[in-house]
């Protein structure tokens, strides 16, 4: 019968498929060891799980922070100098960008028949005046009623006033300037016919500037008043001062809230409406100088940097305060943390790493 070599042929196979396919299960049945081979793939398979990195040493340290805004120049006092009188001007105009002195005048009015009212208020005056003391010693000698008395010192008084208005008219028709500034449009010309409420001349005060910018809900809590600010002008000139001045009330447009700061400007160099980079202290913190590649995301979207420690990999959000030639400050990382600086893409949070100082590789 053909059985036997068929039944042969079966159990050749079956061989052959334990030796080939299932050879570390027959040695180990055998009692003998595995093959090196077998060996040295386990150990890398276990070795695999460790992934070197590169760390970074680093210390915080203390930096002065600020906030940067977007601002102009602003004139510290501005003013339209208006008439209070009416009148004709008979004073040559002074023209604009010409500086003045408070009290200095602008605008002088032609005072017309205004002498000869004032000569007839103060004739009322004394004729006022002699009534009253008639009356008055009248009602001493019983020969006048006290209600005589009384409105002749009524009729007195507004005699008084009468003069004192003129006076006061007459002394409107020279138009002032109430504090020292600069000129910024003719004073009222020649021959012009100017009423109460008239225009004179346009003036502005530059011996302080104002920078004003705008700064943010969340910026706006990080000022205080007093706080040290400085600007880059447009022209390139840098400027110093501090902030005095923070709004209540945001604007209802932008949600923004206004920021002056002060500024000296002895020499009227500066000119109102100048666009200028503004950059207001705040108190200094503690952050870490590391270079732009050390940021990752975890799954969560959250911007970090991952650490080593304890020999396993750690996420950390952080909050960039800065940026400069030599890096980036960030903010939310221990005092001293061995930052990840190479190898933090192969890795996430617990991975155990095997860190190498950077330098010492």
């Amino acid at each position: 019968m053909r059985i036997f070599p068929i039944l042969t042929a079966v159990a050749v196979a079956i061989a052959l498929y334990f030796v080939v396919m299932q050879r570390d299960v027959v040695v180990a049945w055998l009692g003998g060891d595995a093959p090196a081979e077998t060996m040295a793939a386990a150990t890398q398979d276990n070795t695999a799980e460790t992934v070197s990195v590169v760390v970074r040493h680093s210390v915080a340290q203390e930096i002065p922070n600020g906030i940067v805004l977007r601002g102009r120049t602003e004139a510290a006092r501005r003013i339209t100098v208006q008439a209070e009188t009416s009148g004709r001007v008979i004073s040559e105009p002074v023209r604009k960008g010409a500086e003045v002195v408070a009290g200095q005048v602008l605008c002088r009015l032609d005072p017309g028949t205004r002498p000869a009212q004032l000569a007839e208020a103060k004739a009322r005056l004394e004729n006022a005046r002699i009534s009253a003391e008639n009356a008055a010693d009248l009602a001493r000698g019983g020969f006048g009623p006290e209600t005589a008395v009384v409105a002749a010192n009524a009729a007195l008084e507004s005699a008084r006033a009468g003069v004192a208005r003129i006076e006061r008219d007459i002394a409107n028709l020279e138009v002032k300037a109430p504090f020292d500034g600069v000129l910024e449009s003719d004073t009222a010309e020649l021959g012009a016919l100017i009423s109460p409420g008239a225009p004179c001349a346009s003036l502005i005060a530059l011996d302080e500037i104002r920078l004003v910018g705008f700064a943010t809900e969340q910026d706006i809590t990080r000022l205080r008043l007093g706080a040290q600010a400085g600007a880059r002008l447009v022209s390139g000139r840098e400027v110093t001062g501090e902030v005095t001045f923070l709004s209540r009330a945001s604007d209802p447009v932008t949600r923004t809230f206004r920021v002056e700061i002060t500024v000296p400007n002895p020499d009227l160099s500066i000119r109102d409406g100048e666009t200028a980079d503004i950059l207001i202290e705040l108190d200094s913190e503690k952050a870490h100088l590391l270079p732009n590649n050390v940021l990752t995301l975890n799954d969560a979207g959250t911007l970090g940097v991952r650490i080593a420690k304890d020999g396993v990999a750690r996420f950390i959000p952080v909050e960039i305060l800065r940026d400069s030639t030599e890096g980036l400050w960030l903010k939310g990382l221990p005092d001293t943390v061995d930052v990840i600086i190479a190898g933090q893409e192969f890795v996430v949070d617990g991975s155990p790493v095997n860190a190498v100082v950077e330098g010492d590789e």
